[in-house]
């Protein structure tokens, strides 16, 4: 299975898993942050998984953060991203995007790793535990519009 970190040749293929993990975002939003993610490699990388004729299989996003919730050590591997076609889940190929990903993370000094998904994915939720991810907390996000009064 190849596993490597983003070249710039994939970017394009890149931008079209981010969208199928990511579908609400805009394609310049995830532009941006594609742009922002390649220019902080000491905190960000990309993993991929290259199938027959270059085309990607999947990749995951890691970062390093400062803490994390549920963490004990700092500085905090972080999977930012992780996804991989749905005609090649449960075939190794996930494993191996998370296991560059921890790779790189302990070698930048981490000790502990750290990933969060919805409530409602439990087909995520089933994949990280799996891998050996263990739940630390569920949140339920609040909002409310303010209303200006004149």
């Amino acid at each position: 299975m190849d596993v490597h970190r983003l070249r710039p040749s994939e970017r394009q293929e890149w931008a079209r898993l981010r969208t199928a993990l990511w579908p609400d975002c805009p394609l310049e939003e995830h532009q941006q942050e594609m742009e922002d993610i390649l220019q902080n490699p000491r905190q960000e990388a990309v993993f991929v998984s290259a199938g027959p004729g270059g085309h990607l299989q999947g990749f995951v996003e890691v970062s390093i953060k400062p803490c994390a919730i549920g963490c004990e050590t700092q500085p905090v591997g972080y999977l930012e991203g992780w996804y991989v076609e749905p005609e090649m889940r449960k075939k190794g190929v996930g494993k191996a995007l998370v296991v560059a990903a921890e790779t790189w993370a302990r070698s930048r000094g981490c000790r502990q790793m750290a990933s969060d998904t919805q409530v409602e994915n439990e087909g995520s939720q089933r994949a990280h535990a799996r891998l050996g991810y263990a739940e630390v907390e569920r949140l339920v996000h609040f909002r409310k519009d303010l209303v200006f009064e004149e």
